[in-house]
């Protein structure tokens, strides 16, 4: 994979990957009439076209160099892409209903952000290979960041966990604030040189060979420089299917398991301050490792504000999965959606799109 799209490659991806059954579902329904559409329509959505050229240019944006996919893998990207689209579309609808605005700023500061491990000159030759211009790029963030304000503000802002809470959930896990021994809790983003066969990223990024694992590698680290919360990058590109959704926290891990660890790992964590983060490589792979903070054997209780930390996060992170996902499902069910490339491919019965017009190529 080209590493310039990294930051800017699938969208909708970014946020939406939680939908994917949702939108699968939604896809198929009963067919309703096509509705009166342009010729270049993929989707009508509540009367509004999503156009064949914007599912091309996020497939361009996406597509992994150096890799031939068969024309129907190509139609299941395609079809993938155009089910993201339709529901980043209801979320554009909903912050102009919102008045929720992105000022030009953000959306500058995010784009320099994304771009700042590439040369000038290399950035210009990646969008000219994948017939894409800096436009393309800005528009494809701003609608991302616009979609992802909606989320926070219909979602995020409104998981509130209580005190009561916490010390509910503490006395139904009494057991597990009663350490046996000292614990390290600890964080990590995983890539590997290789091709994942799963891979559970909200970004879908997977580095496949040496040298994309080594410049994701550096752009995390880079990333993480500049301020981005470790948590988010790891959910969005941690190639651990385990880890990745919990935003790559690994827990508490007893000492005498640690100890037991390869010596580079062992030592990144025993050997560093807490809120440190160290780059272990081996064979081509490489592990970033946050040592989160450090807990003593005892029993513990919620008058602790680690304990309290922990549960609330825990508590506010499973709470906010189920609301975004009610939430996004609840705006899909509302709107009025024909997915013409859906019905299309039905009606050809596994047999493959028409290529591409020259001008999307």
């Amino acid at each position: 994979m080209n590493r310039l799209a990294t930051p800017f490659a699938r969208p909708s991806l970014a946020l939406l990957s939680i939908l994917s059954m949702a939108i699968v579902s939604g896809a198929c329904q009963s067919k309703p009439a096509t509705p009166a559409a342009s010729a270049n329509a993929w989707a009508m959505v509540n009367g509004r076209e999503l156009k064949q050229d914007e599912v091309e240019k996020t497939y361009r944006r996406t597509a992994q160099d150096n890799v031939t996919p068969s024309d129907e893998e190509v139609a299941t990207a395609k079809l993938g892409i155009l089910n993201e689209l339709i529901v980043q579309d209801l979320l554009l609808a909903k912050a102009k209903e919102l008045k929720i605005e992105l000022p030009d700023a953000e959306v500058d500061k995010a784009f320099e952000e994304g771009k700042k491990n590439i040369t000038p000159e290399a950035f210009e030759k990646s969008l000219a290979a994948r017939n894409l211009t800096t436009a393309d790029m800005r528009d494809a963030l701003r609608r991302d960041m616009l979609a992802q304000k909606v989320v926070e503000q219909e979602v995020t802002k409104k998981v509130v966990v209580t005190d009561q809470e916490v010390t509910d959930f503490f006395n139904a896990n009494k057991a597990q604030f009663n350490r046996p021994e000292d614990a390290y809790h600890i964080a990590q983003i995983a890539v590997t040189p290789v091709p994942d066969q799963e891979i559970a990223n909200r970004s879908g990024d997977d580095a496949k060979t040496p040298q994309e694992a080594a410049a994701k590698a550096q752009m995390l680290m880079e990333r993480l420089k500049s301020g981005v919360a470790f948590g988010d990058l790891a959910a969005d590109f941690s190639e651990d299917p385990q880890s990745a959704p919990r935003g790559g926290d690994l827990g508490f891990i007893p000492i005498s398991r640690l100890q037991q660890a390869p010596p580079a790992l062992r030592d990144a964590v025993l050997k560093s301050e807490p809120g440190s983060v160290r780059v272990i490589s081996n064979a081509g792979a490489h592990t970033i490792i946050l040592f989160v903070a450090k807990d003593t054997a005892g029993q513990k209780d919620p008058s602790m504000p680690a304990v309290k930390e922990a549960i609330t996060s825990a508590l506010r992170g499973r709470r906010e999965q189920l609301l975004r996902a009610a939430y996004l499902t609840a705006i899909r069910n509302d709107a009025v959606v024909v997915n013409i490339l859906a019905n299309r491919l039905v009606d050809l019965k596994g047999k493959t799109l028409p290529a591409a017009p020259a001008a999307a190529k």
